[in-house]
């Protein structure tokens, strides 16, 4: 019995390799692979080797060499069909029956390869011959040299040629059959009847492989202002399936075992064919790209057969959201032990190309670096979604956050996380309930570990003299502390935002509020290296280091990453009623000038008195 090769890769894909022999062999994971007694031939010391990423396992003992189907069928006496029968079992998949027509497909697929091969090719030659002149412009004005070029087999396709300059003619002088051309998506047949013509023209190509590094596809990037889709990828044939493939998947495997164990060996999912180039030429080949689609249970499979945490890197802004909570939600039903995400953000209206090109390959590794995992990006896709200030409410983000659990079917990942949403609703409401501070926060509450305490602008007195005085002063080292307890203790956001608004500040400190006002208005939820690593970008950087310089800590401990947030919370608190009291004495001069209402300017002095007895000031 035969069964179609790519079912025979599902099941590879689908069946750990580890868990499989883990039940007959006790295995010792041993950096990327894992080692263990060899069930072939009797050994004392572990020569037995399983490769997870590559899907085999070997002994230096004895020679053995295999995969999950052969080690099924050598430990169990198993058939082929057997073994297959049973793997398909375990992973939940149908064993489908290959029809006569399939068997004629399996034949014609078999020759797919080379036709690929023989078009990738042909279209290299095209890019530096006279009709691909515009094209090999346009990819050194992208800033890719030869070498890149050579690197990933960036070709044309022409728009005009024909007879016997067409990529038809070249590939049946060497014997493809008009049958293979379709077969392959090289040519299209139109609905009309008419002869079929050929499915790129004039676009530059970018070829894409399987995991093998063999040829099964490719996508073109459309020339001048055509009106036809800007990128176009090869349809759905006998070797290639958008919905599973990654561009530069093949590379980027190389690229993990080159740098296993090392620091910034990180697999990124970024969004198209370019920007896996500019982080190549960056230095960061581990590298991929869906084509074309969104996130799918096979794309995730592939990105887990790499390695456990890829990084998918998303916009900052609205859409770029939207795409994160998508693929999250993707995850949830098949992620498994040791098996997760993280989530990079760029700065809105950047991309990697974009970014590597203005601000250099570093500012794009701190942008990795700062990735967090899934599960924090569930917490605050939830938790800042709606209002959480009144119990009712709060009892809504918990049955959300417990529907998010229940999507997840490995039993063991969905008790740790929901352990840990009870850890952090728990955190994150502590004190909170009931007090009349609390109450008074209205509807407009958003989520919990935006101000853990709950009020407005850090419950500190006279802040609503606000809304009708001018903006109060502070010296420097004050505003370089406002920020610095805002960029290190980002919980507090919403509780500084009033104090934000209140005070004036010097221009560069300024420009620096308002950057990070704008991070946290796109409700990403970002932690302190996410925060660093986008105001790292661009002039901020040096502003930044004032802001966190050891002058600033030494003058105003509280601002510290590692101070207490009670602490943080009550000194802002103080800076804030300091000015305050500093502008009612300035006012009571004022009105002592102005009036003769004694009462007046005794209430007024009474209450500056009483703020001042409250409040005590950091040095200046």
């Amino acid at each position: 019995m035969s069964f179609p090769p790519r079912f025979l890769d599902d099941i590879r894909a689908r069946a750990s390799l580890a868990d499989v022999i883990s039940k007959r062999v006790k295995l010792t994971r041993k950096g990327r692979e894992h080692v263990g007694l060899c069930p072939f031939h009797n050994e004392k010391s572990p020569s037995f080797t399983v490769n997870e990423d590559k899907g085999f396992y070997h002994c230096f003992g004895c020679g053995a060499h295999g995969d999950v189907i052969s080690f099924v069928m050598n430990t169990q006496g198993s058939t082929f069909p057997e073994a297959v029968e049973r793997l398909a079992a375990e992973a939940g998949l149908e064993v489908p029956v290959e029809s006569p027509e399939e068997r004629e497909r399996s034949k014609l697929r078999a020759g797919l390869h080379d036709v690929m091969e023989m078009a990738c090719r042909w279209y290299q030659q095209r890019l530096h011959d006279a009709s691909g002149r515009d094209a090999l412009d346009y990819l050194r004005g992208r800033s890719l040299d030869d070498k890149t070029i050579s690197r990933f087999r960036l070709g044309y396709a022409p728009g005009s040629a024909s007879g016997g300059d067409s990529l038809e003619a070249a590939l049946r002088a060497q014997g493809v059959t008009p049958e293979q051309l379709l077969e392959a998506g090289l040519m299209r047949r139109p609905d009309d009847g008419r002869a079929p013509y050929p499915f790129f023209r004039d676009r530059v190509m970018f070829p894409i492989a399987d995991r093998r590094g063999r040829v099964i596809a490719f996508g073109g990037r459309v020339m001048g202002e055509a009106k036809a889709a800007k990128y176009l990828n090869s349809p759905d044939t006998p070797l290639f399936d958008k919905g599973r493939t990654l561009y530069n998947a093949a590379a980027a495997r190389e690229a993990l075992q080159e740098h296993k164990g090392e620091s910034g060996g990180d697999l990124v999912v970024v969004e198209g064919y370019m920007d896996v180039i500019a982080l190549s030429r960056a230095g960061m080949n581990a590298a991929v790209a869906p084509l074309g689609t969104a996130m799918t249970e096979d794309h995730l499979g592939e990105l887990w057969r790499l390695t456990p945490e890829p990084v998918l890197c998303f916009d900052g802004d609205t859409a770029g959201q939207r795409a994160a909570g998508r693929a999250a939600e993707r995850a949830l039903p098949v992620l498994r032990p040791g098996k997760s995400l993280r989530f990079a953000v760029l700065p809105t209206g950047e991309d990697p190309d974009s970014l590597i090109a203005t601000e250099g390959p570093a500012a794009m590794r701190r942008i990795i670096e700062s990735a967090r995992p899934l599960s924090d990006l569930l917490w605050d896709m939830e938790a800042h979604a709606r209002p959480v200030d009144t119990p009712e409410r709060r009892a809504d983000l918990e049955a959300r956050l417990n529907g998010r659990v229940r999507e997840i079917a490995d039993e063991s990942v969905q008790g740790h996380y929901r352990t840990m949403f009870k850890d952090r609703l728990w955190a994150a409401f502590r004190g909170r309930g009931g007090s009349r501070q609390n109450n008074q926060r209205g509807s407009g509450g958003r989520g919990p570990e935006r101000g853990a305490n709950g009020g407005g602008a850090v419950g500190n007195p006279g802040a609503h003299v606000l809304a009708r005085t001018a903006p109060l002063r502070a010296n420097r080292r004050r505003q370089q502390a406002i920020l610095a307890t805002l960029i290190n203790q980002p919980v507090l956001r919403d509780e500084i935002d009033e104090v934000l608004a209140g005070f004036e500040f010097d221009p560069d400190l300024d420009n620096l509020r308002q950057q990070l006002q704008n991070l946290f208005s796109n409700d990403w939820g970002l932690d302190v290296a996410s925060i660093k690593a986008h105001l790292e970008i661009g002039d901020s950087a040096r502003v930044l280091e004032g802001v966190l310089s050891s002058q600033v800590y030494q003058l105003a401990p509280f601002a510290r990453p590692d101070a207490l947030l009670d602490d943080a919370r009550r000194v802002i608190a103080e800076i804030f009623g300091r000015s305050v009291f500093e502008r009612q004495k300035e006012e009571l001069r004022d009105l002592g000038r102005s009036t003769t209402d004694e009462a007046k300017v005794f209430a007024a002095g009474r209450e500056a008195v009483e703020n001042d007895r409250r409040l005590a000031d950091i040095d200046d």
